[in-house]
């Protein structure tokens, strides 16, 4: 959320920055509730004070055993007055809370300006996609030997955009995932989080994911709103919900394992073979809570974690720092992290890393204490996938995969799986033969 006091004195110029964030902020709307609100709340204290001195002539005229009907009268309508502007008050501050919390984050002066993907600006190449001396498979057709990945099944359970794992891929995604957070948390220095996969509708308001991305969440029915998580950037980051950091304890560095559960709403026909795009998928994400000062270089820090990950894993990637226009909502910064897949012949994102500053915290009321001043200040937040876990599957079964059809193993992921170098999968089943099933 934009601090109310930089509305108020420069909404003009921050429609203009937002205009590169293809939003259009109505001043003139938010101008007219703003100037209803101060006038309101101009009359209110007015009457408050008018109210007072009533009270005070009352108490006086009472000691002086007077006739108080006429004033007991006037103080009855001046407090239906009251109520009646306060009550006005209240649905224009209302008014005034939802446009604001529809508002983006303004973006950091660093930040190219650009209207599409193809407006974002590469920083780096990392490694050189890998050429095949044989017609590599994509994912799904790596998969479906033996029927380690299997789209029927889940479809039969859970519908569309499901999958299930079996076997060596099971144990493959287990691996990715205990793997990064071990990295995480040895190597750069995050506390291991586990939390709810259930998150109320004041969380989702608190990273911004409500209300503007509501048809993307899954609803829980129940006696009060809640839902599944979209990512465990919710559930960490209400860590300091209503928290005053002391500052000794600055930076927080949360990593969590989770599965995100999203509704792809506005997905239709993208992604739509294999885990691309999935609406549960398994990700480890990573999140801090800096001093204002220090974000920007958190960002690039939190950035090289992620990165370290995908150069364990020995895959080709870019990183390309977003523009305006592509930026999420909450962000005032972002890197993507992209992945080579040799199916696609393109570069893929794998993971997001965003500095959303005070935006965030402010939404939370989440803040540390300032030693210079003593007070409380809004702290600020960043976010990153560290990284997307199946994604990082598929990239690892397309990125090595060998000409007999099995899979090489990276090294730094082979003590992870039991010390094997190679997946085939004719030798690790992941289903019963047609005579075992006749037998069960």
């Amino acid at each position: 959320m934009l601090d109310p006091k930089l509305l108020r004195h420069s909404a003009q110029a921050i429609a203009d920055v937002l205009q590169t964030r293809a939003y259009a902020l109505d001043v003139v709307h938010f101008q007219a509730l703003e100037a209803s609100r101060r006038d309101l709340q101009g009359q209110i204290e007015q009457l408050r004070s008018v109210r007072n001195q009533q009270a005070k002539a009352i108490g006086e005229a009472k000691s002086g055993d007077l006739d108080v009907s006429v004033l007991l009268g006037e103080a009855e309508d001046m407090r239906a007055q009251i109520d009646k502007l306060e009550n006005d008050f209240s649905l224009v501050q209302n008014q005034l809370a939802n446009l604001v919390l529809e508002i983006p984050n303004l973006p950091l002066p660093s930040v190219p300006v650009g209207s599409h993907a193809r407006d974002n600006m590469e920083i780096r190449r990392v490694g050189d996609p890998k050429t095949f001396a044989f017609e590599p498979l994509d994912h799904v057709d790596l998969g479906s030997i033996g029927r380690a990945m299997d789209f029927d099944a889940a479809s039969r359970i859970s519908g569309a955009r499901f999958v299930v794992l079996k076997g060596v891929l099971a144990k493959l995604h287990r691996s990715l995932a205990q793997m990064m957070l071990d990295m995480h948390t040895t190597q750069h220095g995050y506390t291991e989080v586990y939390v709810p996969y259930v998150v109320s509708e004041r969380a989702l308001v608190g990273t911004g994911q409500l209300p503007k991305f509501i048809d993307d969440l899954f609803a829980l029915e129940g006696d009060r709103p809640a839902y599944l998580l979209p990512t465990a950037e919710v559930p960490v980051s209400n860590l300091v919900q209503d928290q005053i950091i002391p500052d000794e304890q600055m930076p927080l560095r949360y990593v969590c394992h989770s599965p995100c559960f999203r509704a792809e709403a506005g997905a239709h026909g993208r992604d739509t073979r294999g885990m691309i795009r999935q609406h549960q998928f398994d990700k480890v994400e990573m999140v801090q809570m800096t001093r204002p000062e220090d974000s920007s270089s958190a960002l690039e820090q939190l950035t090289s974690h992620a990165e370290a990950v995908l150069k364990a894993l020995e895959l080709p990637y870019r990183v390309m720092l977003l523009c305006t226009g592509d930026m999420g909502f909450q962000s005032a910064q972002t890197y993507d992290l992209e992945v080579w897949l040799p199916s696609q012949n393109t570069y893929r994102e794998i993971s997001s890393c965003s500095n959303t500053t005070d935006f965030q915290a402010r939404r939370l009321s989440a803040r540390w204490r300032n030693p210079k001043s003593g007070k409380p200040e809004l702290l600020h937040l960043l976010n990153g996938s560290g990284v997307a876990v199946g994604r990082a599957l598929v990239a690892v079964l397309e990125n090595h995969q060998q000409a007999d059809g099995s899979i090489a193993i990276p090294v730094a992921l082979r003590p992870y799986m039991g010390g094997m170098d190679q997946i085939r999968f004719d030798q690790n089943p992941a289903q019963p033969s047609n005579q075992d099933e006749s037998q069960a």
